[in-house]
Parts: structure tokens; sequence; C-alpha cells
């Protein structure tokens, strides 16, 4: 089934959707605009709009996007981290959000240093399907990693109510203060609200920008 590209993007929709959710987070949450689904000659309408923050999942797209539209965002690295990868995405972020294996924390131990800000992506439910710690094994972790520990990372399972998300968000939130960690990144175009509510400071938005 072939995936639905954001094509057409109104720079006017998409600024007036920022400052809707704007209203909502303040200035203390940042909105990252995740353009997996946005294409490269697409970008410029987010630039226009007043987006500074964008995600990418996948490094090809990255590096082209990056290539073209490098100074008009700062970029974060939000999908599955490929350690054999992450020697080419460190140069091109400034936050690689999903990191979670022993394979990228070797990998940025050759390739990154204490400059580089990461966040741990914990997988709060289990899910097998999605990548992520278990929150028992966060502290020890962070003790090994040879980058900048910055926060958490987390996708909880999908749901069309998002007050189901809440609690993934809210015990997030706790482990965050455990480990003495400020940034949150949690919240989807689909429960954005209820992440902001339970202390977000990074929401990843969609469909909820572009539409």
């Amino acid at each position: 089934m072939a995936v639905q590209q954001f094509t057409g993007l109104d720079p006017r929709r998409i600024r007036a959707n920022l400052e809707s959710v704007r209203e909502v987070t303040g200035d203390r949450v940042e909105i990252l605009a995740a353009t997996k689904y946005v294409p490269v000659e697409e970008m410029g309408a987010l630039a226009e709009a007043g987006v500074t923050l964008v995600g990418e999942n996948r490094l090809q797209d990255l590096e082209e996007k990056h290539e073209r539209w490098g100074d008009a965002f700062s970029w974060d690295f939000i999908g599955n981290l490929q350690s054999r990868k992450l020697k080419r995405i460190v140069p091109l972020v400034r936050l690689i959000q999903s990191l979670a294996t022993e394979s990228a924390l070797e990998q940025l131990g050759r390739h990154g240093g204490p400059e580089t800000e990461v966040l741990v992506e914990v997988n709060l439910a289990g899910e097998e399907s999605k990548g992520g710690l278990a929150p028992d094994a966060l502290g020890d972790f962070i003790a090994r990693c040879p980058a900048r520990v910055e926060g958490l990372m987390t996708m909880p399972p999908f749901a069309e109510d998002p007050e189901a998300s809440r609690p993934y968000f809210a015990r997030l939130a706790e482990l965050a203060a455990e480990h003495g960690l400020a940034r949150l990144s949690m919240g989807t175009s689909q429960d954005w609200r209820v992440a902001v509510n339970e202390g977000a400071t990074i929401v990843r938005l969609g469909s909820v920008l572009y539409k």
C-alpha cells in the first residue's frame, strides 16, 4: 500500500495551524514538524510558514533534505536509529531522539562525543514492534553513554482515545525526574495535547500542522 505524501502544502494554513498549537503549548514546548511524509520540494512551505525545527526518520531523506534546506531549519533525528548509519547522522542534527541500543552506544563512542546531544528512547509498554529501552535499564545505559543525555523520548501504543496515552507520558516524566533529565519528547498529532499536559518539552507533529 502506497504511503500518502503531504503535497501541495499551503504555508498560510501551516502557519495558522502552528499558531493554534502554540496557543496551547506556549513558549516552553518546542514544536517539531515531522517530515517523514513531506517531499523535499515541499519543505520550503514549512520554512515560509515559520517552522524552525524538523525531524526526520530516515538517513537518506535527512541527507537529501538537509543538502537543499539545511540552513532553513534545525534538524533532529527521530526514527529508528541504525548504528551503522550514526556516523553520517551526527554531523547533520542538533539532537538524536531515539538512542536505545548497545550498538548505537558503541558507535556514539566512535563518532560522537560530549557535545553530541541525545534523548534515550524508552519502550514503556514493552511492545516488541517498537524500539526503546526498558525503564529499569535506563540508569546503567545513561551512565555509559559517551554523549550528553538531555532527556527521554517515548511512543505509546496507538489508541483512538488520546487519554490512553496519559499514563505513559506521566511515567516518562517520572523517569526523567528520577534521572535528573529536563527534556521530554512525547506526543504526536493524535495525542499532543495530553503530552503537553503531562510535561512534554518537545511534541512531534505531522498532519495536525499540514492539513
